[in-house]
């Protein structure tokens, strides 16, 4: 390693403590994301069963409208 590329790495060890340098092409982090998770709800429109993020429904589930009738209604 040269000079000008230890002098960058250390820079850039500066800024970033976490940065450990180049690894090449090749090399890919991966985080892994869990996936959300879901819940089977029937549309209070259509009756059809949708599967929704958890976090997303509302305290009555009775009441949901799925997306597709949603945009239905708004174009109506």
């Amino acid at each position: 390693m040269g000079r000008k590329d230890r002098e960058r790495f250390q820079r850039l060890q500066e800024c970033n403590p976490d940065y450990v340098g180049y690894r090449g092409l090749d090399t890919v982090t991966v985080t892994q994301v869990p996936p959300p998770q879901t819940e089977t709800v029937v549309c209070s429109m259509c009756n059809r069963k949708r599967n929704v993020a958890s976090d997303s429904l509302s305290g009555d589930v009775s009441t949901f409208v799925c997306l597709r009738c949603q945009e239905d209604a708004a174009c109506a």
